[in-house]
């Protein structure tokens, strides 16, 4: 039996390494210099340097130059990777009501004023998606 042919399968394949996410959460940050995510992920060197070559060659991240002597690189998102903005929002709500044990390490603040509590909502009615809202649409029943 083949598996399950799924976008969330095909996006791991990208994003579902441990180093690629927090690589990622870094350049969200606004910390694009390799030193500056490497110092920040604890990653070494070496595995920094293959997730950011993967997520650049995938289209999530653009890499420049800003040093020629010796030279260096900084990494900008691209459309792809900021789409993964809501994707790392929504990991860390679960790691903070799930996993994080004590004071939270990070909480946002919205521009209403409020702590952010982010949720996935259906573009066309405002309601929330949660299991029990969702059924397969009838194009993609066969999947």
């Amino acid at each position: 039996m083949a598996p399950r042919t799924c976008s969330v399968a095909n996006a791991l394949e990208v994003v579902g390494e441990r180093w690629s996410l927090l690589a990622l959460r870094e350049v969200f940050f606004g910390n694009t210099r390799f030193d500056q995510i490497a110092a920040n992920t604890g990653a070494s060197r070496d595995v920094l340097a293959a997730r950011l070559k993967k997520l650049v060659t995938a289209g999530v991240l653009e890499k420049h130059q800003y040093s020629d002597h010796p030279p260096r690189h900084e990494y900008h998102l691209t459309d792809s990777g900021r789409a993964l903005h809501n994707v790392l929002l929504m990991l860390k709500e679960w790691g903070d009501a799930y996993v994080t044990q004590g004071p939270l390490p990070l909480v946002y603040e919205h521009s209403c004023g409020h702590v952010l509590e982010p949720r996935v909502v259906c573009a066309h009615c405002g309601e929330e998606a949660t299991l029990e809202s969702l059924s397969r649409a009838p194009e993609s029943a066969a999947s």
